[in-house]
């Protein structure tokens, strides 16, 4: 996850704008965690921002996990019955009969 302890320094500039409201929220979190609020929002932001790329980007497994990863999908699905009525059904994509 986001290296919160990143002790480079820092050399770009991101601005925004907020509310009052939204500030004195920052500002508050921020105090309450014994945080600047850079580091508050910045450790925010990037943590926020690796969990929606988190499905975006490989992922490291090690030859058995990838082995097993593969041996199941590689695995028919069990069958059930109810896969088997959906199955059965004419699709409602399908040209009518007649």
């Amino acid at each position: 996850m986001s290296d919160m302890t990143d002790a480079r320094p820092k050399s770009q500039r991101i601005n925004l704008r907020a509310t009052e409201r939204q500030e004195a929220l920052l500002r508050r979190a921020a105090a309450a965690t014994d945080h600047t609020m850079t580091d508050f929002i910045l450790d925010s932001a990037v943590g926020q921002a690796e969990r929606v790329l988190a499905d975006r980007r490989w992922f490291v497994a090690s030859e058995e996990q990838f082995a097993e990863f593969v041996t199941l999908l590689d695995a028919p699905l069990p069958s059930t019955a109810k896969f088997e009525k959906l199955f059965a059904r004419q699709s409602r994509f399908a040209p009518e009969e007649g």
